[in-house]
């Protein structure tokens, strides 16, 4: 398993911006993001392959935006324009597919508190 340690998130106002950061313990082909709310399952964010484009849920796209730096096994979520909905854990998460479904993940940070107050 891929060791993840995530750095980052905290508190903002709806509007304002957070970064997230994930380094991985070795390369790995797919790294992705996801969040949990309280009481809400676990859902996908952003899943970046190490070359290609990335894809983005619904909810998040046009304000999120995943990187990766294959050199330093890491990868970044930039938040912008946040809202009140997006409060959650945020997971950094290391796997083998091109998807959003957190079942092809099998490595995991530690997660990531990030709060929007309204």
């Amino acid at each position: 398993q891929v060791h993840l340690m995530q750095s980052g998130g905290g508190s903002v106002q709806a509007g304002g911006s957070l970064n997230v950061s994930c380094v991985a313990s070795e390369y790995t082909s797919h790294m992705a993001w996801f969040r949990q709310a309280p009481g809400k399952e676990r859902e996908g964010v952003a899943v970046m392959a190490g070359g290609g484009k990335p894809v983005y849920a619904r909810s998040v796209r046009g304000r999120f935006t995943i990187s990766r730096d294959n050199a330093r096994k890491s990868t970044d979520l930039q938040m912008i324009n946040l809202k009140p909905e997006d409060t959650a854990v945020y997971y950094c998460a290391a796997g083998w597919a091109f998807t959003l479904n957190p079942q092809n993940f099998d490595s995991w940070g530690q997660g990531t508190q990030v709060t929007v107050s309204s």
